[in-house]
């Protein structure tokens, strides 16, 4: 979790922003937010920086209905800071300041084991995989809910400019992709993550992408909606017309969405109709 600067102008780049409003930022924080504004139950775990910002994104999650129980408040580090601005090209330009931030000091000591056995669905993504101590909070955090019958859902929400390298990025976030029964990923990560094959084609993404263990493997297009893979069937849901604003975040309110529809109803995994609407 961390705040996000966004210019005050819209289609211009971060150099060329006359000013920027602070918005709360993150995505599992946003798909927690998310969950709750649709009737359901969530939390967030994490950390933040004892500071005027950390208290806020706390503030903001109570104001939401998050359970924020697993916080908690680092008094050595700031919390993150990341400026995003969608161009006048359409691509979204992010810097972020993290050296380190506080997300990233989350030690496996300082887990709420018991928030984590309580939960249906644990969410997560690939930042925290970065680097220690988060990286083995956040595995740690993933073997208490998985002994605990919590399915795991993942979206990598690739940020290439957080990691070393490339490589160190995509072997971090295929580090645990086996283990995950849900996971979101988007057009342009496929491409990424099988070394630049083809993101429409079925082939690649059941060969290379789907694995033994997964329940639900979920593509987004944009626009133009997405397609969905389990073990028995695959399909495609279209897109809703509207007129785009600003993306950052759309990804984030999706899998809100279908992780509150899955634990509504767990029988999505085995029924298509819920797909099709028929």
């Amino acid at each position: 979790m961390l705040i996000d600067f966004v210019p005050t102008v819209g289609g211009v780049s971060l150099a060329e922003a006359p000013a920027f409003k602070k918005s709360p930022g993150g995505a599992p924080a946003n798909v927690a937010v998310g969950i709750s504004r649709l009737g359901g139950s969530s939390a967030f775990i994490g950390k933040v920086g004892a500071d005027e910002f950390g208290y806020m994104l706390a503030d903001i999650l109570k104001q939401n209905n998050v359970d924020t129980s697993g916080m908690r408040f680092d008094s050595n580090a700031r919390t993150a800071l990341a400026f995003v601005t969608l161009r006048s090209d359409g691509e979204r330009e992010f810097l972020f300041f993290r050296n380190p931030s506080a997300d990233m000091l989350l030690h496996e000591s300082e887990l709420d084991i018991d928030l984590l056995k309580k939960a249906r669905i644990f969410h997560y993504g690939s930042i925290s995989l970065i680097d220690d101590p988060c990286k083995s909070a956040h595995i740690a955090a993933m073997r208490i809910a998985k002994s605990s019958g919590c399915i795991l859902s993942y979206d990598p929400n690739l940020r290439l400019a957080l990691w070393p390298s490339a490589e160190a990025a995509r072997n971090g976030i295929m580090s645990i992709w086996d283990q995950a029964d849900v996971i979101k990923i988007s057009e342009e990560e496929i491409t990424f993550l099988t070394g630049g094959d083809d993101p429409y084609d079925d082939d690649v993404v059941l060969k290379k992408l789907f694995h033994r263990n997964l329940k639900l493997l979920i593509v987004t297009e944009g626009s133009k909606g997405c397609r969905y893979y389990t073990k028995e069937f695959r399909g495609r849901v279209g897109g809703v017309k509207v007129k785009p604003v600003d993306t950052t975040g759309a990804g984030d309110a999706f899998v809100s969405g279908f992780l509150y529809s899955i634990a509504s109803d767990p029988s999505i995994f085995q029924s298509k109709n819920i797909f099709t609407g028929d």
